[in-house]
């Protein structure tokens, strides 16, 4: 039976979630339909684009994505500090970006005037769509739903599109995150869909490789940020050359059926990470089928049970098996 979703997330141990969603029946509703000849490799873009809009609407940054042609991953950090710190008409303002509100929120806006129980009603519109921009279940709602929606009118048809539920697992220390952030990057390259992350269409790796050439980092996702230190900036860790060179690396030795030389900069990463390079190349090809819950050392895994009451601390074994060195 699938868990309710309130018993996955908890931001109290973590804020990234790596994310995945299915079209009905794995049919090949966003790519070419080798069946029938039919192809819908534009409805890739339409992902593509949302997940970006997104980005600017919730407080939730984007670490990686990938589009495929039945499914899409997309690995999440929520940013409940940066919704916390949204002023109540900064809120309304995010909100309408993406959705209509209420004729008095609207009203709100435009500094209409609005009496004691008018207010009243706003404020608790502020607060319910200041939860909402920290959901990640509101943000993957928000992608699926409109997808689905213009899919059926290109097809004339009406029901479903999306699987029912998308699916998450908690991401419980960086080693988790970079691994997670990899094997989605990757997706294009394992699927014989790209030879190279550069030619992955639809991906972060591409969008991230495409700004690195021109000095810069895309505006959309979660930048790196280097290492710790003091007055963190939020983002992620490592420098994004030392990822991009660690995911061309692994892409490599995927494509190539074989172990191959990994970097001294791809080496130092993993060293840090205190993952064996036998174990990278398994966990990036692998991440899917090796880890069904959340994905972290032990005691983070531990933690993150505690907290959210559970027995038993489900993939245990192979996080301790392909986590820790």
């Amino acid at each position: 039976m699938a868990r309710p979703r309130q018993t996955i997330v908890s931001l109290e141990d973590t804020p990234y979630y790596h994310c995945c969603s299915r079209v009905v029946r794995k049919a090949f509703l966003c790519g070419i339909d080798n069946s029938t000849g039919e192809n819908f490799e534009h409805r890739r873009g339409w992902v593509d684009s949302r997940i970006l809009e997104l980005a600017t609407i919730f407080a939730i940054g984007i670490c990686a994505y990938a589009v495929m042609s039945n499914h899409l991953h997309v690995v999440l950090k929520v940013d409940a500090d940066k919704a916390k710190q949204w002023s109540d008409k900064e809120v309304l303002i995010q909100w309408h970006k993406g959705f209509k509100g209420t004729l008095l929120t609207q009203k709100y806006l435009k500094e209409e005037d609005l009496n004691s129980f008018e207010l009243q009603t706003v404020n608790e519109c502020i607060t319910e769509y200041r939860k909402r921009l920290i959901d990640i279940s509101w943000f993957m709602r928000s992608l699926s739903e409109p997808i689905a929606r213009m899919a059926n009118k290109e097809d004339k048809c009406t029901g479903r599109f999306w699987e029912g539920r998308f699916k998450s697992q908690a991401l419980l220390d960086e080693a988790a995150v970079l691994a997670c952030m990899a094997y989605v990057d990757l997706n294009p390259v394992r699927a014989n869909m790209a030879a190279t992350p550069e030619t992955s269409d639809y991906t972060s790796i591409q969008r991230r490789i495409n700004s690195a050439m021109k000095g810069e980092q895309p505006p959309e996702l979660l930048p790196f940020v280097g290492n710790e230190r003091l007055n963190m900036p939020n983002g992620l860790m490592f420098s994004v050359k030392d990822y991009i060179v660690l995911v061309e690396d692994t892409g490599r030795i995927i494509r190539e059926d074989k172990l191959g030389a990994i970097s001294s900069s791809s080496q130092s990463i993993l060293n840090r990470l205190n993952i064996p390079a036998a174990n990278w190349l398994k966990i990036t090809t692998e991440f899917g089928a090796l880890f069904k819950g959340a994905v972290g050392a032990l005691p983070a895994l531990t933690e993150y049970c505690e907290h959210l009451e559970r027995k038993r601390r489900q993939g245990a074994a192979n996080c301790q098996r392909w986590l820790c060195a």
